[in-house]
């Protein structure tokens, strides 16, 4: 070039010619030769030019796991032939746990799985925290996942590449559902809820050994019967059910959120709706204060010192199974609806402008490093390149019962951090630390703490918040705030947004009132009632309750039989369970007109069968009783019910309804040292 043997170089001897619409512009004069490279790479990383797969996000987004869509919705103009379908196949319970992992399948979060796991997918996951893949079908393993396990014959060459995956998903199944799948001639079944809705088609279904212990062990590393989802792994059947799934319908839950709910491809639309060039990620377990919007407009800022012109912020409330003493969920929902309303006004608020709400769908299962990979991996799934993470993600203390840490924290606070940083799998995913903020008294506003002025800063931990929030605490002066929070009971006005904080209070005041708030996503279903009933209360809860419109006991004033039925075979039949329902509703033998309500545990809490889907609607003959005094010949004595009835034909009964029913036989049970008859008829 600088003998002239080379010529026409831009900038040496031809003039620069600048681009009439350029897709980068790179001001090497002020960048670092680092940082102009890294401008480059990222963008061709949001074309997709550096990655091997088609795009299939918008620009600026990663592309789910395994370099596929999953959307397991059956499309509108088939939905009522698989309904039909779905209605001749093997019933298999799921409870609402499991719908909630049925959510997280169906609508693309945990990419590139189709359905519950097959063995195959389990031990991959168990074992390595990933899955293999190869979508392009390069070796022959593009359905390996979708196929029944084979343990005899594995393939010339392995599956290319390795994505995120380190929680078992499955779908755990009782002998009686077993029995039912094996003595129909499809491999298919229809998956039905608690309250006898069906929600999917299984396909294909590959039954296999539930190994609890080695779950368990593999999942969460630690020993404590009692931890929560530990205890719920151990009460599940002794077999797991795999196999892809096709949702009927779309999943909601009627519990005034669901406008909260969308689906990975939904979120994807909304991002590119705000012209994201990068999403970044903050799941929340608990109410959001004004450190936690400081942390989250922090990373937007650092997300655009970077480089980025539009990052924009997915706060992702945790939506699915969460224990028993987490902030309910629409408690949560609520308080971030006021951060986002408050808008920039208040330091505990967010821009609703560069901020998108969305539920995520999963259970929490507290699993400590093990769970904070999904949890990074299913944002991803959903479009988010930036995932911001605290201390002991996923974590909690242990139990009286747990091995080795009682009452403490089961996992390391670091650890998750450092098992994310390092996981496999994980792609080009960043992650944002959560660092710990202060409340700065001088401009009331929550921040990283001063060196030089420390006594300007109190801090308020989570346990203060909540004492504070229970003893109805209320504003600080703005100019004299106490160093003793609790002392005073009085709250700083910059820590949350005012609307969001009175929310807060009350829930700790009405804690007690469980019926009041929705702890987690679980349906809210109209029960299925006779037109001849009334009923208050929510179905499936302790405060459910069904009378005659008309005030006769189902028990007492509802003769025996049909008036003027002369054949003593025909009985009237009352329908406490219509079929498939699991819900155990009986007659309360001493509320006023012995009304249909939801049998308890010991425990208080609602009853459910767990043995699979009834096949029969469940009832009672009136103005029967079975008479304690009265011993049967194998010495047992009545229960002191009415007799109960086992209706076998095809339809479901509506709830309190009254049906003519011929007797086809008894059977005499033992239950709990008492004679319990079940008879045995046809409507």
């Amino acid at each position: 070039v600088a003998s002239g043997e080379l010529k026409h170089f831009t900038c040496i001897d031809d003039p620069y010619e600048e681009p009439l619409h350029p897709e980068i512009t790179l001001k090497t004069h002020e960048l670092t030769i680092a940082e102009s490279a890294d401008a480059l790479f990222r963008v061709l990383r949001e074309d997709g030019i550096l990655e091997g797969a088609p795009k299939l996000a918008p620009r600026g987004l990663p592309n789910p796991d395994g370099d596929v869509i999953v959307d397991c919705h059956v499309p509108s103009s088939e939905r009522a032939a698989r309904m039909a379908e779905a209605e001749t196949l093997p019933k298999v319970l799921i409870t609402d746990i499991d719908l909630n992992w049925l959510q997280v399948i169906g609508e693309g979060w945990a990419s590139p799985l189709r359905g519950f796991m097959r063995e195959g997918a389990l031990l991959e996951t168990l074992h390595f925290n990933s899955l293999t893949v190869d979508p392009f079908n390069l070796t022959g393993n593009a359905m390996k996942h979708e196929t029944t396990t084979d343990f005899e014959g594995f393939t010339q060459h392995a599956a290319p590449d390795r994505v995120s995956m380190s929680v078992p998903i499955t779908l755990a199944i009782t002998s009686f559902s077993k029995d039912a799948m094996e003595a129909s001639a499809s491999r298919d079944v229809a998956l039905v809820t608690q309250m006898g809705i069906t929600v999917a088609i299984l396909r294909n279904g590959e039954v296999y050994e539930n190994r609890k212990e080695e779950i368990l062990a593999r999942m969460f590393g630690v020993i404590d019967p009692l931890h929560p989802y530990i205890a719920h792994v151990n009460s599940g059947g002794p077999y797991l059910l795999g196999g892809e799934v096709e949702l009927l319908d779309r999943i909601r839950y009627n519990d005034g959120l669901d406008q909260w709910r969308k689906t990975a491809q939904e979120l994807w639309d909304e991002f590119e709706a705000k012209g994201a060039d990068t999403v970044y990620a903050f799941q929340t377990r608990n109410p959001t204060h004004a450190g936690h919007a400081y942390l989250m407009r922090e990373a937007g800022q650092d997300l655009k010192r970077q480089g980025y012109t539009n990052p924009v912020l997915w706060l992702s409330p945790l939506g699915g199974w969460t224990k028993s003493d987490d902030v309910p969920l629409d408690v949560r929902i609520r308080q971030h609806e006021e951060v986002l309303n408050a808008g920039t006004s208040h330091p505990g608020g967010l821009d609703p402008a560069t901020t998108v709400m969305a539920i995520w769908p999963a259970p929490m299962v507290y699993a400590g490093p093990t769970e904070v990979q999904f949890h990074a991996k299913s944002r991803r799934s959903a479009g988010a390149s930036y995932f911001v993470v605290g201390r002991d993600p996923a974590g909690m203390k242990g139990s009286l019962e747990a091995e080795a840490h009682k009452d403490d924290d089961l996992y390391n606070g670091d650890h998750g951090r450092y098992v994310l940083q390092n996981s496999p799998g994980i792609g080009d995913m960043q992650f944002l630390s959560f660092v710990k903020v202060m409340y700065d008294i001088t401009d009331n506003v929550m921040k990283l703490p001063d060196e030089t002025r420390l006594d300007d800063f109190i801090s308020i931990s989570g346990t203060k918040m909540r004492l504070l929030a229970a003893n109805g605490a209320t504003p600080c002066s703005a100019t004299d705030i106490p160093t003793d929070l609790v002392t005073a009971n009085c709250i700083p006005s910059g820590f949350m947004v005012p609307k969001g904080w009175e929310g807060v209070v009350d829930y700790y005041k009405h804690a007690d009132q469980t019926e009041r708030y929705i702890p987690w996503s679980r349906p809210r279903v109209e029960p299925p009632t006779d037109k001849g009933t009334t009923n208050t209360g929510v179905f499936g809860s302790t405060s459910f309750s069904l009378t005659r419109t008309s005030g006769e006991s189902f028990w007492h004033d509802i003769p025996l039989q049909p008036v003027g039925e002369s054949d003593e075979t025909i009985i009237n039949l009352v329908t406490e369970i219509p079929m498939r329902v699991t819900a155990k509703m009986e007659v309360n033998k001493s509320a006023p007109h012995n009304a249909i309500q939801q049998d308890l545990n010991k425990d208080s809490s609602p009853r459910y069968y767990t043995y699979g889907t009834p096949f029969f609607n469940y009832g009672l003959i009136p103005q029967t009783w079975e008479d304690p005094d009265v011993i049967s010949a194998q010495g047992y004595a009545g229960d002191n019910d009415p007799l109960d009835v086992m209706e076998i034909g095809s339809n479901p009964l509506m709830m309190g309804s009254v049906t003519p029913c011929r007797v086809l036989g008894s059977l005499e049970l033992i239950d709990e040292g008492e004679t319990d008859h079940k008879i045995l008829c046809i409507a």
